[in-house]
């Protein structure tokens, strides 16, 4: 997977390819998926969501430059995965799921596979987690009409949000950082990803 997934497309960070290498994906599909693990695919996991494919799950771990120390934020915690992969790049990271079914699920999953310090929440993603901000990055798993404000708001000045946005049925990736200007969009790639359900993403699935 590393080699010809993601360092065959492009991916050049290296300590963002040693977390992909070090997290255990098979844990994190659901067991009728496990001989699929490391395809180059999104699959699912219950409750109309996926596990994003592992190149995407690495673009946005790049494009969040994370060096270490960071408190971080995931939006749509999914199986956990991307909570994982952030937990090896990251400092602190808090992950968040509408879904209590998911969530409950994703917080079993992180603990089995060694990564019970990731705190995860139960709520509306799109609202972030102001508890807990602000967040040097925050990375978004599902994608958005618009930048949400309240997550751009809970950036840290310099900080990066980096989430799909576009309509239901494909988007950009956008990589947002917070200036003093207001949000400055550095550039985006084609994707498609689950809608981002809440109060400042879709109204429905």
């Amino acid at each position: 997977m590393v080699d010809e997934q993601l360092r065959a497309r492009g991916i050049t960070d290296e300590r963002v390819l040693t977390a992909m290498g070090r997290v255990p994906r098979e844990l994190f599909v659901r067991e009728a998926y496990r001989g699929r693990a490391y395809d180059d695919a999104a699959l699912p996991i219950g409750e109309g969501q996926t596990i994003s494919q592992p190149y995407m799950v690495a673009r946005i771990c790049e494009e969040l430059r994370l060096r270490g120390g960071e408190r971080v934020l995931d939006v749509g915690t999914g199986s956990g995965y991307q909570a994982a992969v952030l937990a090896e790049l990251a400092g602190e990271v808090h992950t968040i799921e509408r879904l209590p079914s998911l969530a409950e699920r994703a917080r079993a999953t992180l603990e089995a596979a060694g990564y019970g310090r990731v705190q995860v929440h139960v709520g509306d993603g799109t609202l972030g987690d102001p508890g807990h901000a602000p967040y040097a990055a925050i990375a978004v798993a599902a994608a958005a009409p618009e930048i949400p404000p309240s997550l751009y708001e809970q950036l840290e000045p310099g900080g990066r949000l980096v989430l799909p946005v576009g309509g239901r049925e494909g988007q950009e990736l956008q990589i947002v950082v917070r200036s003093p200007e207001g949000p400055a969009v550095l550039r985006s790639v084609p994707c498609r990803f689950v809608p981002l359900v809440g109060q400042e993403g879709f109204d429905r699935e």
